[in-house]
């Protein structure tokens, strides 16, 4: 029943980094006649440079930059040729060298990204399964991706989580005959290893576990003769693990490489290893500087360097140490994280310290969870003391103005990573003319305001929201209990600008994931009932639809009251402590709230089409379908008209115990039949309370030939602002397409709320062109998330191609 349009994470990213390039923080181009490592010029600036992955300086090396002019003015630009056929004459010393580099057999490859799409594919093999860490680089994600379409088994696993790791090696033993565990050996982001002794515990404990390292990031910096970061905890590459390090980056010229101890491996992929075959081999300029740097990386030289930059990460360590700004990971790397929380406090960070004449990167979802935007800091060798410790001074000089003028403190950026070291930095909200008082039942609220606002809408008007609040607590079941949360927001004239409620409860992670990826979990739920469910604090309800949000957006203070809004969520959210924030029903097309939520770190994700029907201009039947459309009229004939004999349609504002039952199987039915929006069962006892309440009523249609046999039922609330939801529906699938008994339930909802005087019926979710064919008009709505860290996201998307 349920047509839902599943959510394209691109357009996110595309949203958010928009935001990021009018910031001025991102897409930036570098200016100038030439580089020397140290400075870049950006508009016109002359900035220190503290954005680059070549963190010994090499690219910047006289002996690199005459490798490459030797090679071009030998052999030209390029070598137009596949390496299968004939490979450079450079290419024989650079593969002895690197062979002697790293002591193992190795292959070039013209990137690490196409490396991966070669090697993967190559190595794993159809009867193998695969385990990714769910922070390992983005180009190692997408060359797995492909092995789905082989039924090669995907799992994922939290970041640098071991114990969870066994667990996914133990499930894939039986069934798989090696098992590749995939991560970074240094992750870009915050600068942190892999565990690396831990994960050679269980690769001797499981013989079927093979690694696959991506160390392009720990390349030279660390390790003998610049190995890497891996090989620096290794000595010696073991047989079932296969690395990938890099020749550009920090080894200052081009290409990538993979290094492995296994002979049929290397023979295999050096063979036929995919794109590594028909692509072009790199460049003659790139062979010669890659020669030139790996002469240096075998010579005592590479110590040095090593050691001076180490010397400059200590300095700059040492420095932050001295300060209170949020620095997230502290290790030895040469990547720092200063974490800024939303997005918009980042960007303006950024954009302050170049001002102060320093360029960082900005780290930006989907790299990082969407809140925890940041600083991404890269020292290198060409960096100089004085200037570390002057940027260190600006951070700490522009941190608290970033914080202010983005309404937001350094408690609420390290509540955002998981941090609980609290900041004497406060808002600037309890200054404001606007003011939130916070409530834990509706009945604390005065009825008259909140149905004048947030009631408007649906079956959470006030008597509904007490209601519901007797209904979803002291129940057995975890997920069928619910904490409320009521705010209203007014100005200094005791005007409402903003009123809303949320609720805490338990649900099903999978909830608009497609029908395929819910099936699976489905199963998965038969021995584990709370797999992939979280914890959720949600703008309205599970059970609710439609406009939870009021909100004087004409006001110029509405930004003020979100503001007050989001702080005292936060506030919330350190008690409670759930994995996603949701706000919900809003219009795509509002760009004011979307831009103001995207800078505030919640991601935009579309939510199933809701509809509503409002046309009651017409006094019969006869004018009903006068209104509706040529087709819809065919439609309504031909489905719902042509049964009209055959059905029995009442209305009960009460029902007996048995019928009550009935009806509860019925909606239980179209519950396990509905897997495209994948809810926790409402319990009895809110059926219940249905039979016991004056606003609540049951329209049903009985098949008159088949001895007065229930074959649907529509659960209809009488809103007191004269809305009517039809909030619930049930259905016998033996004769729901016969008699089109959805459509006659969608049908007699309309006349029941024209009998009783309506002005609007608010049908709720999914099913738009059903709706659609009553007269219904349907409305896109969408819902802004956010969440603790992507893991679950990324798991569901992998389950969703697999």
């Amino acid at each position: 029943m349920a047509k839902i349009r599943h959510n394209n994470i691109l357009d996110t990213v595309i949203d958010v980094m928009t935001n990021a390039k009018d910031s001025g923080a991102m897409h930036l181009y570098a200016e100038g006649d030439s580089f020397n490592g140290r400075h870049i010029k950006i508009k016109g600036k002359e900035l220190f440079h503290f954005g680059t992955t070549g963190y010994l300086g090499l690219e910047q090396d006289e002996r690199l930059k005459q490798g490459a002019i030797k090679a071009i003015e030998a052999y030209g630009t390029q070598f137009p040729l596949s390496k299968s056929y004939v490979s450079h004459p450079l290419y024989a010393e650079l593969e002895s060298l690197l062979s002697e580099l790293y002591g193992s057999s190795i292959v070039i490859t013209k990137n690490s990204t196409l490396g991966h799409f070669g090697v993967i594919p190559s190595v794993v093999n159809d009867g193998d399964g695969v385990i990714l860490d769910h922070q390992v680089h983005w180009s190692v994600q997408s060359a797995v991706n492909p092995l789905k379409l082989r039924s090669v088994p995907v799992e994922m696993i939290r970041h640098n989580n071991l114990e969870m790791l066994e667990d996914k090696i133990k499930k894939l033993q039986s069934r798989c005959n090696k098992i590749w565990y995939m991560a970074d050996g240094m992750y870009s982001m915050y600068g942190d290893y892999a565990p690396i002794e831990e994960l050679m515990v269980l690769l001797n404990k499981y013989p079927q576990l093979h690694i696959y390292f991506d160390d392009v990031h720990g390349m030279s910096w660390k390790g003998k003769n610049g190995s890497g970061y891996v090989m620096s905890i290794l000595k010696k590459l073991p047989d079932r693990v296969i690395l990938f390090g890099t020749l550009s980056k920090t080894f200052g010229a081009s290409g990538a490489v993979m290094v492995c101890n296994d002979k049929k491996i290397h023979q295999r992929i050096k063979n036929f290893g995919g794109p590594l075959t028909f692509s072009v081999q790199l460049e003659p300029a790139s062979v010669g500087a890659a020669i030139a740097s790996a002469k240096i990386h075998l010579s005592d030289e590479i110590y040095t360097m090593q050691e001076e930059l180490l010397d400059r990460i200590t300095y700059f360590n040492d420095c932050l140490n001295a300060t209170d700004l949020p620095l997230i990971t502290h290790n030895d790397s040469p990547v720092f994280y200063i974490g800024a929380g939303a997005p918009e406090t980042g960007f303006n960070l950024v954009t302050r310290l170049m001002k102060a004449g320093y360029y960082v990167n900005t780290g930006i979802f989907p790299a990082v969870p969407v809140k925890n935007t940041g600083l991404r800091i890269t020292v290198s060798r060409n960096n100089e003391k004085e200037e570390i410790k002057a940027l260190v001074d600006a951070i700490v000089e522009n941190f608290p103005k970033a914080l202010e003028e983005t309404h937001t403190t350094l408690e609420r950026v390290n509540f955002a990573f998981g941090k609980t070291r609290k900041s004497q930095t406060v808002s600037n909200s309890s200054n404001s003319e606007v003011s939130i008082k916070i409530y834990n039942s509706i009945t604390e609220i005065n009825p008259e305001l909140w149905n004048a606002t947030v009631g408007r809408n649906s079956f959470y008007d006030w008597n509904g929201l007490k209601d519901l609040e007797k209904v979803f607590s002291l129940n057995e079941l975890t997920e069928h209990n619910y904490k409320f949360y009521y705010f209203v927001v007014k100005d200094e004239n005791d005007k409402c600008i903003l009123a809303t409620f949320f609720s805490y409860g338990l649900w099903k992670e999978d909830m608009l994931a497609p029908r395929s990826v819910s099936v699976k979990l489905e199963k998965a739920r038969e021995s584990n009932p709370y797999f992939h469910t979280t914890s959720c604090l949600c703008m309205g309800s599970m059970i609710t639809e439609g406009e939870h949000l009021y909100l004087c957006q004409e006001k110029p203070n509405w930004v003020e009251a979100f503001n007050l809004l989001l702080e005292q969520l936060e506030e919330i959210e350190k008690k409670l402590q759930p994995q996603y924030l949701i706000l919900r029903d809003f219009e795509p097309n509002d760009d004011a709230i979307k831009t103001y939520l995207h800078n505030k770190g919640f991601i935009q994700v579309a939510m199933p089409e809701s509809a509503v029907y409002s046309a009651f201009n017409w006094n019969d039947q006869s004018e009903y379908l006068n209104n509706l459309s040529k087709s819809s009229r065919k439609h309504f004939r031909k489905d719902i008209g042509a049964f009209s004999s055959k059905l029995e349609v009442s209305v009960k504002q009460r029902l007996n115990e048995y019928e009550l039952q009935k009806c509860y199987e019925l909606y239980l039915a179209v519950k396990q039949n509905n897997l495209g929006l994948n809810t926790f069962n409402y319990p009895y006892t809110f059926f219940q309370h249905m039979n016991e309440s004056l606003q609540w009523e049951f329209i049903l249609i009985h098949l008159k030939d088949y001895e007065m046999h229930l074959a649907g039922v529509m659960f209809g609330y009488k809103n007191s602002n004269r809305i009517y939801t039809p909030a619930v529906v049930g259905m016998d699938y033996k004769f729901s397409k016969e008699f089109n008994i959805y459509r006659q339930l969608l049908y007699q909802t309309v006349m029941r709320a024209h009998q009783l005087g309506n002005i609007r019926i608010d049908f709720g979710l999914t099913a738009g062109f059903e709706k659609r064919k009553i007269g219904a008009k349907v409305l896109e709505k969408c819902a802004y998330i956010q969440t603790r860290d992507n893991f679950a996201m990324e798991a569901l998307d992998w389950l969703r191609n697999d």
